[in-house]
């Protein structure tokens, strides 16, 4: 009389589930799943999807948050690993480091933190690729490199 059908349904979609973390909801721990995390309560730890997570005005996060995406309104403190696009609305206060593929901020938004974009190259691959020379090539707007050019000049003048 009843189906099972409804339940291999659920199951086959895991990322389409929502998981929320309402206000006045305090944990402490590290959170994973495959869906979607609405947090406007506080969570101390670690929270990990493949997913978008997205903090409310009320929303903290004192850890680490890796996600693909994240549009971020409340507090977050600790190291934030973003894939896609993070999101800054005006109310954000971000600290810590982050790194992200894409970043969007609005005005307001506060961001006391040290920022890496990543576009699908590792570091090190981007820096092998460099030779010595062009290392130590100048740049026309390098304020030490006037101002050595201007000395050398003047000795000769003299």
């Amino acid at each position: 009389m009843f189906s099972d059908k409804k339940e291999k349904r659920i199951a086959a979609e895991p990322g389409s589930a929502q998981n929320r973390i309402n206000e006045g909801t305090k944990l402490k721990g590290d959170v994973s799943s495959t869906g979607f995390f609405r947090i406007d309560g506080i969570v101390e730890g670690n929270v990990k999807t493949p997913s978008k997570v997205v903090l409310g005005k009320t929303g903290v996060i004192i850890g680490t948050l890796t996600c693909e995406n994240a549009d971020i309104e409340g507090k977050f403190e600790g190291t934030l690993q973003v894939s896609g696009t993070l999101s800054l609305r005006s109310t954000a206060v971000i600290e810590g480091d982050v790194t992200v593929g894409k970043l969007a901020v609005e005005p307001g938004a506060t961001m006391n933190a040290s920022c890496v974009m990543q576009d699908g190259k590792t570091k090190s691959a981007v820096t092998t690729n460099q030779t010595p020379i062009e290392n130590s090539k100048t740049h026309p707007f390098d304020r030490q490199q006037r101002i050595k050019k201007a000395t050398v000049d003047s000795d000769l003048d003299d």
